[in-house]
């Protein structure tokens, strides 16, 4: 296996958990789906359709995200935002997120200083 299909398959692998934790940060403020994968965008995080709503329709059957249907400009529109149990798990999720990266720093930190 060539070095970018193994970088591809880790890529994806390690997105669809930070796709989450995007999701569950952005969702602070209720937001529908073309403006989530818009804004996401703007900030360099690129997120397609088929990925982003399953995503949505997953969370929001397990309550951890909330959604309600609104009329903006005459176009029916389903915002999300993050429920009280998602702001629950998300608090966990920050928490892992923070030891992993502390874990991988420390292991860079002293192996620099063993170079």
């Amino acid at each position: 296996m060539d070095i970018q299909s193994e970088l591809m398959n880790i890529t994806s692998e390690m997105n669809r958990g930070f796709l989450q934790l995007i999701i569950l940060t952005f969702l602070d403020v209720p937001s529908y789906g073309y403006d989530i994968i818009d804004s996401l965008e703007k900030i360099g995080y690129k997120v397609e359709e088929n990925t982003l709503y399953p995503l949505l329709r997953r969370l929001e059957k397990k309550e951890v995200l909330i959604s309600e249907w609104k009329v903006v400009d005459n176009k029916p529109r389903k915002y999300y935002s993050i429920s009280k149990y998602g702001k629950e798990l998300r608090e966990e999720i920050m928490k892992i997120w923070s030891i992993q990266n502390l874990i991988l720093q420390k292991l860079s930190d002293g192996r620099k200083e063993n170079e």
